[in-house]
């Protein structure tokens, strides 16, 4: 199926900025169960320099700096993407993915292959995961054992995850601790993940931050309004002799083709749809608009 998206970024600053260089994940990924077939990104003010390449985990980023006086950024990013991940799904449930225990993940982890060493770099800590939670260790050893399948178990964590906590907007922010997450059983979508990936990667697991969007449907009879679908966050676990198994916390759900893929990397910090730095003074207004629709 092809769907289109349309991502709208906007600052509107209280006082002029001299100054703004910024990083932009906006691009969807190609990879098997998805293909960009158009992108187009418009920013304003023009930037005085624009280039775009690929980051270490493959991501595609556009990197652009601003050096007029503004007081307004505008970021829209359109795509239109062909998405079948239903063989990719299917295949998750397969004898192949399904027979791999927790020992067996460990062992093969030991292996020094470049497809290991690869996957392990998802062990090691992050800017916003740290490996030091006892209470993470504690929360993912009750649905690991060392005979039960690695999909089985995190498929049980994920739905864990989504029984014990709530989903409050604006009761985090990207700062906010995981720790404070874990014991306030409180947070969104990107919470979610990183609490999951915080649980696997403690028990020596490889697990990453996928990043993206998620289509949502409106009501029976009803016309979907334009805006109102989001950025979204789930993460994947790897399962050695097989690869990548995504999975959706926040709806308990593995993902389909209402899951799009923009990037993915070691936690939030690594593929933010935008960030950057400002010269100016005084704060800032954002208005993010996330369309997205099957065509």
């Amino acid at each position: 199926m092809k769907i289109s998206i349309s991502h709208l970024t906007k600052y509107s600053y209280d006082s002029a900025v001299s100054y703004s260089h910024n990083i932009a994940t906006l691009k969807p990924r190609t990879f098997d169960g998805q293909k960009v077939v158009d992108y187009n990104i418009e920013i304003s003010p023009t930037p005085n320099e624009f280039s775009e390449r690929l980051d270490f985990f493959g991501n595609y980023i556009t990197r652009f700096s601003i050096k007029d006086q503004h007081d307004n950024l505008f970021v829209k990013a359109e795509s239109i993407i062909d998405r079948d991940y239903s063989r990719v799904r299917e295949s998750f449930f397969s004898k192949n993915c399904r027979s791999v225990t927790y020992m067996d993940a460990l062992k093969f982890l030991q292996k020094l292959n470049s497809e290991i060493i690869e996957a392990k770099q998802f062990i090691l800590d992050s800017t916003l995961i740290k490996n030091n939670n006892e209470s993470m260790y504690e929360y993912a050893m009750e649905s690991f054992d060392p005979t039960r399948s690695v999909f089985d178990a995190t498929n049980e964590l994920m739905t864990r995850i989504f029984n014990d906590f709530k989903f409050v907007p604006g009761f985090t922010n990207v700062s906010t601790p995981l720790s404070k997450v874990m014991k306030e059983k409180k947070g969104v979508c990107q919470d979610f993940a990183q609490i999951a990936i915080a649980c696997l990667r403690s028990i020596g697991l490889p697990a990453r931050y996928m990043s993206g969007y998620i289509e949502t449907l409106p009501p029976p009879g009803k016309e979907k309004l334009i805006g109102t679908d989001a950025s979204h966050a789930w993460f994947a676990v790897y399962i050695p002799s097989f690869g990548w198994v995504d999975f959706d916390p926040t709806n308990n759900q593995i993902p389909e083709n209402q899951h799009i893929v923009l990037g993915w990397g070691r936690d939030y910090y690594d593929v933010p749809p935008l960030k950057g730095v400002v010269y100016g003074n005084g704060g800032s207004k954002l208005k993010v608009e996330v369309d997205i629709r099957s065509i």
